[in-house]
């Protein structure tokens, strides 16, 4: 999913939180959407580990090229692994979680990150590749070393 669909629904998303909690403090609020789309930073963070190259530009560019060599592979029935994205990992998720337990304001970014990967999961499965994205550290790290 593009970041820009990621920014329009982590908005909307927003919205109704604040529309169904008005109460809710606007930098909880703020909280929820940034994070609805900041998630995806390991993206980037996988783009540099991978090129060693510092450019926001190309790694959008590298996403892109990514995405259809996926396509053509997935037409010759190649299923492949994408990059790995800590972020979006269950341990991760996890991790966030048990610190919210300590700091409140960390339990608004956990959601706006649970609404990310949510959307990720319902967009890799209306594509038909959840092969692709790795969901656990776990499962990566006894798979690269």
């Amino acid at each position: 999913m593009l970041p820009k669909t990621h920014i329009i629904l982590g908005a909307i998303f927003s919205i109704i939180i604040w529309i169904i909690f008005p109460e809710i403090n606007l930098i909880y609020l703020s909280l929820i959407f940034l994070s609805s789309f900041l998630i995806d930073v390991d993206h980037y963070l996988a783009y540099v580990f991978e090129t060693k190259n510092l450019s926001l530009k190309k790694a959008f560019d590298y996403h892109i090229m990514l995405d259809k060599l996926e396509i053509a592979e997935r037409a010759k029935g190649i299923k492949r692994k994408g990059p790995f994205h800590v972020f979006h990992t269950f341990e991760f998720l996890l991790a966030v979680y048990l610190v919210s337990l300590i700091w409140t304001p960390i339990l608004y970014i956990l959601i706006g990150m649970l609404f990310h990967s949510a959307l990720d999961i319902i967009s890799l499965i209306n594509l038909r590749t959840l092969y692709r994205r790795e969901f656990f550290l776990t499962n990566w790290i006894i798979k690269k070393f």
